[in-house]
């Protein structure tokens, strides 16, 4: 990315191994992001160009000599964030705060929306996978990376469960992912605050039960209406935005928790005075996914929830351009890039 909506493919140096803790991987699916978006509309500035993409699986090519789990010929799913998974962070499930780690789409380190990348922390990080390289679960398996990790991180903050009602905020593919999740984890009830008929027939598919369509004040109080004047359990915030989390301030019952994965877009943390006098909880960040995947993995594996269907179009590297103004535009909700 070179600036605001100026999106190139272009020849750099091949990847290779760097440290003894690296993997060289071939990647075999990648993604493009919503949060990849707001450097696209000139926000998030990290230094021009910018390599891009944080969410892949591959195959290994290459390891370092030090790297003890992962071998040449694995497919592996990589989360968005490296981590080497021996510190104390990593041992309480807080990847994305390793002493160690750092997140992929950087200048440091490169990008996914590549034939190839270095992985540093490699044991840490990857996760081999127990299929081949075109099985028919990749999209699934796909949102391992980052998603569908990120979406049960927000539940899983929110402290969604069984009895408890759930409201998400935002219907792109972390917010559906909450909805999945928010299911899994046994939500009796999902209010969905979206938009697009697309996305929101998908949502009903993934469990919503309800969907509002307002904003603001006007959606705080049709979640009222909904709920009997009491607000919800559990909110899931996927969008990161000032009004987003006001709104999710709004939607909560007294005692009730607020997730929050959408990266902030603000600086202080708004309604503070009524969190504050209605006990909320408000928790979230990026979502240690790494910690995640042997409890979703088996879901996907077995069928049991499908978060690779909110992929909605397909393209290879020269098509990447194309799929950032598609996913802009939202004429697409998530597109995967098959180098």
């Amino acid at each position: 990315m070179h600036a605001a909506r100026d999106v190139r493919i272009e020849t750099v140096p091949d990847a290779g191994i760097k440290e003894a803790t690296d993997a060289l991987i071939r990647v075999t699916r990648a993604c493009i992001c919503g949060s990849d978006l707001w450097p696209y509309n000139g926000q998030d500035f990290r230094g021009y160009p910018l390599p891009m993409g944080h969410e892949a699986i591959g195959v290994v090519e290459a390891v370092g000599s030090e790297v003890r789990t992962l071998k040449k010929g694995d497919v592996v799913v990589m989360p968005f964030a490296f981590s080497d998974g021996t510190c104390a962070f990593c041992h309480e499930g807080l990847h994305t705060s390793c002493r160690q780690g750092g997140f992929f789409g950087s200048l440091d380190v490169g990008g996914a929306q590549a034939e190839a990348l270095r992985v540093p922390q490699a044991d840490g990080t990857l996760f081999a996978l127990p299929v081949g390289e075109d099985d028919a679960l990749m999209p699934s398996l796909l949102t391992l990376s980052d998603v569908m990790g990120t979406g049960h991180h927000a539940a899983v903050v929110a402290k969604a469960g069984p009895g408890r009602t759930a409201a998400v905020i935002g219907d792109g593919a972390v917010g559906l992912c909450g909805v999945i999740a928010a299911k899994r984890l046994g939500a009796e009830r999902i209010i969905l605050l979206g938009r697009h008929a697309d996305r929101i027939a998908l949502a009903r598919e993934f469990g919503a039960t309800d969907v509002v369509s307002e904003r603001g004040d006007e959606a705080v109080e049709r979640v009222m209406d909904i709920t009997g004047g009491m607000g919800v359990h559990s909110v899931l915030e996927c969008v990161g935005t000032d009004q987003a989390v006001a709104t999710a301030v709004g939607l909560a019952r007294p005692g009730g928790a607020v997730g929050r994965v959408g990266v902030p877009h603000y600086d202080t943390i708004p309604s503070s005075l009524p969190a504050f006098f209605k006990n909320v909880t408000v928790g979230g960040g990026p979502a240690p996914v790494r910690a995640y995947i042997n409890d979703l993995l088996p879901d996907v594996m077995e069928g049991r929830i499908e978060p690779g269907r909110v992929f909605d179009r397909a393209v290879d590297l020269s098509g990447v351009p194309e799929g950032y103004r598609a996913m802009n535009d939202r004429d697409a909700i998530k597109v995967m890039v098959r180098p």
